[in-house]
C-alpha cells in the first residue's frame, strides 16, 4: 500500500479528514493514478500510521478520511545517533540512505582532522540534499519517523553533544566487541565513525576522556562507508530490532 509522510504535531483521529498537497499529491494523482475509494497509509513522522481512504481531489490535492490509526511498528527500541566523519561525494549519500534503512534515529556529519571533504559555503545545500535522501529512504522502507540529518559540525563543536550520551567509537586499532558493549541494552546511544582517513589519536583520546568507548568491528579494516552500516546492523541485531 502506498505510504506518505505528512508532519503533524497532534495525532489524527479516525474519521478526521486530511489533505495531501505538493509533490506527494501530484505523485498520488498523476504517477500512481489513484482514484477515490482507494486506500493509502500516511505517517505523521511522530511514530503514528494512518490508513486513509481517498475521498476525492481538489486540483492536485488529495482529500482523505482516516479509517484506522496505529502506532508504527517499524521504529527500533534504541535511538542511535550516527556521528559520521564527513566523507567525499556519494559516500555520504550512500551512508545516509542505508543508515536510515537500518533504523538510525539521527545523523550528524562531523568534520574531523582527517576529513578530505569540507562543507564550505555549500553546507546548507548539501544538508538539504542529504535530508531529501533520508526522507526518501524512510518512506521506501516504512519508517515511522523521518530521521534528521543535521548541518555539518566540526569535531570540537560536536564533542559535547557526542559525549552527553553513551557513545561507541568504531576504532580500527581495537576496542570492545559490540556484544559486550550492549549487555545493558541502552535506549539511546551515539555511534562515531571516522572518514576515509580514520580517526586521529587526539580525537580518540578526547572521545574516550568524555566517556566514549572504543568498539571493534573485527580484525579487518572496513571502509568508511562500510563501518557504520556494519555497526548499525550489529546494534540492531543485538538489541532485538532485527528479529
Amino acid at each position: 500500500m502506498p505510504r506518505f509522510f505528512q508532519h503533524r504535531d497532534i495525532p489524527a483521529e479516525v474519521g478526521e479528514t486530511l489533505r495531501i498537497s505538493g509533490q506527494d499529491g501530484v505523485h498520488i494523482r498523476r504517477s500512481l493514478r489513484m482514484n477515490a475509494g482507494e486506500f493509502l497509509v500516511i505517517c505523521d513522522g511522530q511514530g503514528h500510521d494512518y490508513r486513509a481512504v481517498i475521498d476525492g481531489f481538489d486540483g492536485d490535492d488529495v482529500l482523505l478520511t482516516v479509517t484506522e490509526r496505529s502506532v508504527s511498528v517499524t521504529e527500533p527500541s534504541v535511538r542511535v545517533t550516527l556521528y559520521m566523519g564527513l566523507s567525499k561525494g556519494e559516500k555520504m549519500e550512500w551512508i545516509i540512505q542505508k543508515a536510515v534503512e537500518l533504523g538510525v534515529f539521527r545523523i550528524v556529519p562531523v568534520v574531523t582532522s582527517r576529513s578530505i571533504a569540507k562543507p564550505g559555503e555549500k553546507a546548507a545545500k548539501k544538508t538539504e540534499r542529504w535530508q531529501k535522501i533520508a526522507n526518501e529512504a524512510a518512506g521506501q522502507c516504512g519508517r515511522g519517523i523521518l530521521p534528521e540529518v543535521a548541518m555539518p559540525m566540526t569535531f570540537r563543536e560536536a564533542l559535547p553533544q557526542m559525549t552527553a550520551k553513551p557513545l561507541f567509537v568504531c576504532y580500527e586499532a581495537g576496542g570492545e566487541p559490540f556484544s559486550a558493549l550492549l549487555r545493558e541494552q541502552p535506549t539511546e546511544l551515539g555511534l562515531f565513525v571516522g572518514p576515509e582517513g580514520g580517526i586521529s589519536p587526539a580525537e580518540v583520546d578526547a572521545l574516550v576522556a568524555g566517556g566514549g568507548k572504543t568498539a571493534t568491528l573485527g580484525s579487518r579494516i572496513l571502509r568508511c562507508e562500510t563501518a557504520p552500516l556494519a555497526a548499525l546492523t550489529l546494534i540492531m541485531g543485538l538489541t532485538g530490532n532485527m528479529d
